[in-house]
């Protein structure tokens, strides 16, 4: 009893919780969750997806939060790196995997999605989940995770409603403008203020958006466990645009030497 009063107490000074944690002694970290056991039900979509065993593989979650789904894997057997910016989060999910005792199997870093562009490391899955919306620049984010995974993909995002797609040409005529207003066409709403009372709420896709990004990442999609949520794997046949064509803008963007890179290149030509 006592322990779980302390347990209590902490979690009380280290509110306000986003995630819905069930520690080992049954306490939760916030059970009047507005959204009901989240991220639990989330999770509960995904689990027979996500192999059982993950022993020997590693893991990116981007925005980690209080480390719900990082603990998630780690229980499975995955060496999980776990990022966010915010400093309570962060704090919440130190605490979090200590209850756990899964110190050795999570490492925490204080950083952006987009600081990861500056990095070598690869991963064998890429959690990306909740956070795409509150980028101010998403698109960038999802090609700098292009480049980090080798196996999975693990998208979800808030949508715009609707379910359809629209089957496009590969070329349209300058003045063929019409098109961009069928139903289906990909398209982002974006949020110039509050969204939520969030000022972080910038875009929601609609699920053909979604889609068509997704594929110019160079990624196909292999489930779709629930309504907003993707699993992806990159696709062979389909060589992300920022690997390609356009990758001058792409290294531009995260800012590395671009006249360098094409230089080497060509030496080796």
């Amino acid at each position: 009893m006592a322990a779980s009063n302390e347990i209590k107490r902490k979690i009380a000074e280290m509110s306000p919780w986003f995630h819905n944690i069930h520690l080992p002694d049954g306490t939760q970290s916030a059970p009047d969750h507005f959204l009901g056991d989240f991220p639990a039900f989330k999770w509960r979509e995904m689990d027979k997806i996500i192999p059982e065993d993950l022993s020997g593989l590693t893991v990116l979650d981007v925005g980690c939060n209080a480390g719900f789904y990082s603990i998630e894997l780690a229980k499975r057997g995955a060496h999980v790196t776990a990022i966010d910016l915010d400093t309570l989060y962060l704090k919440q999910a130190e605490w979090i995997i200590g209850q756990f005792g899964l110190e050795n199997k999570i490492t925490l870093r204080q950083q952006q999605v987009y600081d990861l562009a500056q990095e070598d490391e690869t991963y064998d899955i890429v959690w990306f989940m909740g956070v795409f919306y509150h980028l101010r620049y998403p698109l960038l984010a999802l090609d700098i995770l292009t480049q980090k995974t080798l196996d999975k993909l693990i998208f979800q995002t808030l949508t715009v409603p609707g379910e359809e797609v629209l089957e496009s040409a590969e070329n349209y005529d300058l003045h063929d403008r019409n098109m961009l207003l069928e139903q289906g066409w990909p398209k982002m709403a974006f949020i110039e203020h509050q969204f939520n009372n969030d000022p972080t709420n910038w875009w929601f896709a609609n699920h053909s958006c979604i889609e068509a990004m997704l594929r110019s990442c160079g990624f196909k999609v292999t489930h779709r466990p629930g309504k907003e949520t993707y699993i992806c794997e990159p696709d062979p046949k389909n060589r992300s645009v920022s690997r390609g064509w356009n990758e001058s803008e792409y290294l531009s963007a995260i800012n590395k030497n671009w006249e360098e890179t094409y230089q080497k290149k060509t030496e080796h030509i």
